[in-house]
């Protein structure tokens, strides 16, 4: 125990490797950062504002939607900031408590998000098997409480959290762009493989979990949509679900991919690329693919456009 606690204090910060490229192409991918983090602000406030001002759109999908976006917000910000100022420094260096707030608001944020989307997916099939009854289902205080519940289950399932922090390590090189858990256990003074795995059973259990329920949720979904005699009420169900199962696609397929299998350190170096799709790109898609599949997002859009350009031409 005096061992692990004499060679945690001597690792005060940590140093980032990021990806091995020259300076230039570290500079372009610093602009083009800087334009996906914006335009993943920027998506995601136009959604929150929608949403906010559109009496049509208070509705419980669309409740789950912003909290979505918001999500989309927290997530991203706890990483690409950071990431853009070790782009144009010298040394990406971050300290050891700046690095363990990022990882637990990146693993926390993230669990609340998986848990989210299988709430959402939940929403969906009230919302297409049980039609007549789902204003009365989905209430007010039920969609208050499933969002409650989203945060209170994530908070209880990042414990590997405490544990990495208690932990001893011996090197200041972390071989990735922010505090992920396999490059932090990789550089620990102590044997992790028993944290490999418990980390390895977690994610599974939230992840697998809730792609299960979503995956249950969308089969049901399916076979009533199958039932429904006219092609063009068919389609219409279906257009409700599609902007969802892309979203639940993309994060469930990087996630599994990075997390749930064993051995994570194996393939860090990979690992990195798919980090960049979940961080940065999955936030950016999301407004958009909500915005660009959904007409009554795009009709609200569209209707606020023209609202403002109308008071700028009166004011002038």
């Amino acid at each position: 125990m005096e061992l692990a606690a004499t060679n945690q204090s001597l690792v005060k910060e940590f140093i980032f490797l990021y990806f091995p490229v020259r300076h230039d192409m570290q500079i372009l991918f610093f602009l083009v950062l800087l334009l996906t983090y914006l335009l993943t602000l920027t998506g995601n406030m136009v959604i929150l504002s929608l949403i906010w001002i559109s009496q049509s759109l208070h509705t419980p999908m669309y409740f789950f939607l912003s909290n979505l976006s918001f999500l989309d917000i927290l997530f991203t910000t706890a990483i690409a900031p950071k990431m853009l100022s070790d782009l144009l420094a010298e040394k990406k260096i971050i300290s050891l408590h700046g690095c363990f707030a990022q990882f637990y608001f990146y693993f926390f944020l993230g669990t609340v998000e998986f848990i989210l989307l299988a709430v959402m997916s939940i929403d969906r099939y009230v919302a297409i098997c049980h039609p007549l009854r789902y204003t009365v289902i989905m209430n007010g205080r039920v969609c208050f409480l499933m969002v409650l519940g989203c945060w209170v289950g994530a908070f209880l399932s990042v414990c590997p959290t405490v544990i990495v922090f208690r932990l001893p390590y011996c090197r200041q090189t972390i071989n990735h762009f922010f505090c992920d858990i396999a490059p932090l256990l990789e550089v620990a003074c102590v044997d992790t493989r028993f944290l490999e795995l418990l980390d390895s059973v977690i994610s599974s259990l939230v992840v697998l979990s809730s792609l299960i329920l979503t995956v249950v949720s969308y089969t049901y979904i399916i076979s009533t949509i199958l039932k429904i005699p006219s092609g063009k009420g068919r389609q219409k169900a279906f257009s409700t679900c599609a902007s969802h199962i892309t979203v639940v696609t993309i994060a469930y397929g990087s996630c599994i991919f990075m997390y749930v299998r064993p051995n994570q350190s194996e393939s860090l170096a990979f690992d990195k690329v798919t980090a960049v799709l979940t961080t940065v790109v999955t936030p950016l898609l999301n407004p958009f693919i909500y915005s660009l599949r959904n007409e009554k997002v795009k009709q609200v859009l569209k209707e606020a456009v023209e609202r403002e350009f109308l008071r700028k031409h009166d004011i002038s």
